[in-house]
């Protein structure tokens, strides 16, 4: 016992001279690169080196790109990424709007260039693939009182808050990222002098432990290696699931950053990024190339909760993109130049409805489909959604994506059908959805609208032909203009189209993404799975079979089938609780439903058992704690940790068999793409009722 105890003892004994050995090493580096001990950067370059038993490097006293005189005072390569933190001197520093003071002195252009250098630095690492929002900067007040503010995308802080932050941007990066993260900023930003990183120095075993005077151990640290450990326990507890969809993998770095000569198109499977990759697109455009940039959708509530995500992921320039939905814009424009619209999407259905019942009997399109909501569909994603004029567009017309047969005597019933709508809704004086864009890109095309530099379309599969006819027309076929991101297997709307049919080319600008970064392995196998036999297309007409890879792997998902609702619903809410009872954050939890009634319903019983709830129509993209809770469309381009969907219908997770109409195969192909978009919202857990 003795001897295992001596032993012990001189292990002990080991590890403190090896620890003794590394703070002497990385104080007389400190000390040759600023100097006097008291020196204020030197305090915070000693408080920095405790992150270095965590995996970061320290390198102090960098040249900057470019430059012979001027030098950054320290760079930081860790699991966080890349922090590039100025110390400055300064005594009473205020941030008032966008301008910086210290005392009377207005230093706002100071700051400013170093925000310059930091962009500068994000776009030579992303040459070699570091994702720009890897790359931050840090203006630190080492020793003096100092204001919590963020400016031009920097963080002003005191040090303590420096050393939090830096701790708190969780893990982001693997060591071999990081090493060779630091291997190219060693190239891009060298020594000022002879110093370069600051290294750990691990004696050998006989080596004696050096002599320190009391002076440089005191200079070493301020705050303790096990509480940076807790605070980044912290970060990776609290988290919030708008932080994910904001961030951007290393991978994806040069194709937010690429050159498009023309229109150009990004696809990929759901969980691979495309709506990150559009974010940091407009971000990097805002910054570089354009004045304007213009984010749109056709799902209405996804531009209000992006436009939160641009505020949280580049401040700086959030004010110069703008976030809307399609049909929004399309008002706007014709509001602004003819004064506002009467649309009334309702009383235009209603019309239908009604000619249906008078006309349809007597046509050949009732012995396909006797119900009014088909033809409708046609209306308005075959006919009006191409913006057809004439019977004769109309007689030859591919109808992708439908999967009934029309002869031409159906056509020409259908094209009546039509024609009578278009004179009832001219008699009454209202517009419908498919109106406002027609109308707005025939405004365009006479007046063209000289307000945006750049178009970014998310979703771009859901809008109609025409939708996307009104949108080229903004910016044209310039260089970096129009990017369309889509996923023809998240396409949930009846009919389709093509880029040549919406006059185009993507020849040579597109791109895909194949590395599902969002969902397990089983999440994405489950989901895959409700889409077999399904031909969904992209944009091209082609079969959309871009595949993708996941990178983790998790529990894998639930599905449950009960005899009844209220079985179902209290299962539903079971899990619920016991997702929060294992920790899990109400706003990280998302509960979709095929329909408006189901989602309602969910929402009243979750509030009913005492578990907050926010509506998907309200969610602005700021983190929130409450459970989101709406239907499958208006969660198209979010994420959540764990999904619910309630309700799913019995027949849709059933294979089809027999000989069935292709109509309802149609419906039924449309009804399990929601599904999918619903399952691959998740990132680790999927819990399917069917009821």
């Amino acid at each position: 016992m003795r001897a295992a105890e001596t032993a012990h003892d001189a292990a002990r004994e080991r590890a403190a001279a090896d620890e003794r050995a590394r703070l002497g090493a990385v104080a007389r580096q400190l000390a040759s690169s600023f100097g006097d001990a008291a020196h204020p950067r030197r305090r915070l370059a000693q408080t920095l080196i405790e992150l270095e038993p965590l995996g970061w490097a320290v390198l102090a006293d960098r040249r900057w790109p470019g430059s012979l005189t001027a030098n950054i005072d320290l760079v930081l390569v860790g699991p966080g990424g890349v922090l590039i933190v100025d110390a400055k001197e300064w005594r009473e520093v205020r941030v008032e709007k966008d301008s910086v003071y210290r005392g009377t002195l207005d230093v706002t252009d100071e700051i400013a260039r170093f925000a310059d250098l930091v962009y500068r630095v994000q776009g030579l690492l992303a040459e070699v693939g570091v994702a720009p929002g890897e790359v931050a900067g840090i203006v630190a007040f080492p020793g003096t009182a100092a204001p919590d503010a963020r400016i031009f995308g920097l963080r002003l802080v005191g040090e303590a808050a420096a050393v939090a932050d830096i701790a708190g941007r969780g893990r982001r990066l693997d060591p071999r990222r990081i090493g060779a993260i630091r291997t190219e900023i060693e190239r891009i930003l060298p020594p000022a002098a002879t110093t370069g990183p600051l290294a750990v120095v691990v004696p050998g075993p006989d080596t004696p432990a050096p002599v320190l005077d009391d002076v440089e151990l005191a200079e070493v640290a301020s705050i303790e290696v096990a509480e940076i450990e807790r605070a980044l326990q912290r970060a990776a507890a609290t988290e919030a699931v708008e932080g994910w969809m904001t961030s951007l993998h290393p991978d994806q770095a040069r194709l937010a950053r690429r050159s498009f000569s023309g229109p150009a198109r990004v696809r990929g499977a759901a969980g691979t990024g495309k709506t990150a990759v559009a974010l940091h697109r407009a971000a990097y455009l805002a910054r570089t190339t354009a004045d304007r940039v213009l984010v749109t959708s056709y799902v209405r509530t996804l531009p209000r909760v992006l436009s939160g995500m641009m505020q949280q992921l580049a401040p700086d320039v959030a004010d110069r993109i703008e976030f809307t939905s399609v049909h929004a814009l399309a008002r706007r424009i014709l509001a602004e130049r003819r004064g506002e619209q009467d649309i009334d999407p309702r009383q235009a259905d209603d019309v239908f409805r009604e000619l249906w019942v008078r006309l349809g009997a007597d046509t050949p399109l009732v012995t396909i489909d006797p119900a009014h909501q088909y033809w409708l569909e046609e209306l308005h994603h075959v006919i009006k959604g191409r913006g057809l004029t004439r019977f004769e567009e109309y007689e030859d017309l591919p109808r992708t994506g439908r999967r009934r047969p029309l002869n031409r005597d159906q056509r020409a019933a259908m094209w009546r059908l039509y024609v009578a709508y278009e004179q009832e809704l001219r008699r009454r004086g209202i517009l419908d959805y498919d109106d406002i864009v027609l109308e707005a890109e025939a405004s365009l095309l006479a007046e063209p609208l000289e307000r945006y530099d750049a178009v970014i379309v998310d979703e771009a599969q859901d809008l109609s032909c025409a939708a996307l006819r009104m949108l080229h027309l903004l910016v044209g076929d310039r260089p970096d203009g129009l990017l369309l991101v889509a996923d023809g297997r998240q396409s949930i709307y009846p009919g389709g189209w093509t880029l040549a049919e919406a006059g185009i080319s993507i020849a040579g600008r597109g791109a895909v993404l194949t590395t599902n970064y969002r969902t397990t392995a089983e999440i994405a196998d489950f989901a895959a799975a409700i889409l077999h036999g399904d031909t969904a297309l992209d944009l091209e007409g082609a079969p959309d079979d871009a595949a993708s890879s996941s990178l983790r792997h998790g529990p894998e998902p639930v599905r449950r089938t009960f005899e009844s609702r209220a079985l179902h619903d209290a299962s539903f809410l079971e899990h619920v609780r016991g997702i929060i009872a294992a920790g899990g954050r109400l706003g990280d939890i998302g509960v979709l439903a095929l329909s408006n009634l189901v989602a309602q319903e969910a929402a009243a019983a979750l509030e009913e058992a005492g578990i907050r709830t926010v509506e998907l129509e309200r969610y602005d993209g700021t983190p929130v704690d409450a459970v989101k809770v709406g239907t499958i469309k208006r969660a198209k381009g979010l994420e959540f940790t764990d999904v619910l969907v309630v309700r799913t219908p019995l027949h849709l997770v059933q294979p089809i068999v027999g000989d069935i109409d292709p109509g309802i195969i149609e419906r039924r192909d449309l009804q399990r793409r929601e599904l999918y978009v619903a399952m691959t919202r998740a990132r680790e857990h999927v819990w399917v009722g069917v009821a």
